[in-house]
């Protein structure tokens, strides 16, 4: 079976590389270091499909080095081990070195990560780290600080012109058909600066068309999308309309379209980390203090997706998904701190109570700060009645216990400390 165009037409050499002339130009930043086969270990970091990947393959065959290659999607710290025993056993004398590609290297828990130090530090291996997210938040300082680390940028429009002309015009495949390139603009806006979404699409559009003689225009590149929606889940529209899905289910209750979407996501290469956050999220906005343990369920899943990753990861992604589709619903939070917001915006001007005021000089003392203060903890049942509203919003309300067994009982509990103040005696 043939390999994905994307792969095909993968450059070898720099000549063929295209875009980032920042790094790799007559000028570029790394332009020298690779020439000289006196690299750093470094991360590449930027959208996906800008050639992290190419550029590491092409430095590998630049400077001689050996090149090793894992992905932390489905790797772990053992596949680490055996390659760094492997290149310690074979002796690094005699050798221009060894290259350790780690593509996703933000998917690796702290654990991960800091078994590639000792390495770095030794100069066992050049450490390239390919990484579509902030290397500042995702890569453990001391790796952080072991490495440079190279910003790449989408492929402009005219990038993206040449790679598929240049795929038509030379990949042996593609040889096979007749095509004409009649029209580009959608072509090239759905690849959206992703030079492997570019290419996936135009092969997509070959193998979807019947016979060898193939005019692509707009219409057909809108219709071949619409075909396969799993080319574009990982970035761009539907990432986000699949998202949104997902959240939506969710509130719904629907456990099986929400766990549909979540598996939408995971086949389509979405990042476990991003799913977590989202997961965070609708545990306080759609669930909230209708059951408090689903902000723990989804911070848990949070953290537990940062220590071991993908593909495990995907049984602890599904859990919190059942678990917060299936829980009593409440956006009571979600609407009290907006409203609170809104008010401040427009009564900027109220001013602490006096007696609320911390009181540290004697001045302040003098002035009233803290005056009249009563300590809740001396009250019965650690409750003692004042005022802690500013002077005009003495009656405000913000937040309304929704319609759910444990808020109806915290109304309840309102009403019986502050009786009618706030309008807890409607509840």
């Amino acid at each position: 079976m043939s390999k994905p165009l994307a792969e095909r037409m993968r450059p070898q050499v720099l000549e063929d590389y295209i875009g980032q002339q920042q790094l790799i130009g007559p000028q570029g930043s790394l332009t020298s270091a690779i020439k000289k086969g006196r690299l750093p270990s470094l991360i590449l970091w930027g959208p996906p499909g800008v050639g992290k990947t190419s550029l590491a393959k092409i430095i590998s065959n630049t400077t001689d080095k050996t090149f090793h290659s894992l992905s932390a999607i489905n790797s772990g710290v053992k596949d680490i081990r055996d390659i760094l025993t492997k290149i310690k056993s074979a002796g690094l004398f005699g050798s221009k070195g060894h290259i350790l590609f780690i593509d996703e290297i933000h998917r690796f828990s702290k654990s991960q990560q800091d078994s590639l130090l000792q390495a770095v530090e030794e100069g066992t291996i050049t450490l390239i780290g390919a990484t579509t997210e902030n290397p500042s938040f995702e890569i453990n300082n001391a790796l952080l600080s072991r490495c440079q680390v190279y910003p790449l940028q989408h492929f402009t429009e005219e990038h993206v012109e040449t790679l598929i002309q240049r795929a038509i015009d030379k990949d042996e495949v593609l040889a096979n058909y007749t095509i004409e390139l009649k029209e580009k603009e959608s072509l090239i806006a759905a690849a959206a600066g992703d030079a492997r979404k570019a290419l996936n699409l135009l092969e997509a559009i070959c193998l979807n068309t019947d016979g060898n003689s193939i005019c692509i225009d707009n219409a057909l590149v809108k219709e071949t999308i619409k075909n396969t929606p799993l080319l574009f889940d990982r970035k761009g529209e539907n990432h986000y309309d699949t998202a949104s899905a997902l959240i939506k289910s969710i509130r719904g209750s629907d456990p099986q379209a929400a766990l549909y979407y979540l598996a939408k996501m995971i086949v389509g290469g979405e990042d476990p980390k991003f799913i977590a956050r989202r997961l965070l999220i609708s545990a306080s906005e759609d669930i909230g203090l209708a059951n408090p343990n689903a902000l723990l369920m989804a911070n848990t899943t949070f953290q537990a997706i940062e220590r071991i990753g993908m593909p495990e990861g995907r049984i602890i992604l599904s859990q919190c998904v059942i678990f917060l589709a299936t829980s009593p619903k409440s956006n009571s939070a979600y609407t009290a701190i907006n409203e609170a917001m809104r008010f401040v915006e427009s009564h900027a001007h109220l001013e602490v109570p006096m007696p609320l005021r911390n009181a540290p000089t004697k001045l302040m003392k003098e002035m009233g700060y803290g005056k009249n203060y009563q300590y809740s903890h001396d009250g019965i049942n650690n409750f003692v009645y004042q005022e802690f509203m500013p002077e005009g919003a003495e009656n405000e309300v913000f937040y309304r216990p929704a319609n759910n067994k444990r808020e109806h009982e915290t109304a309840q509990k309102l009403k019986s400390l502050w009786g009618s103040k706030y309008g807890y005696e409607k509840n």
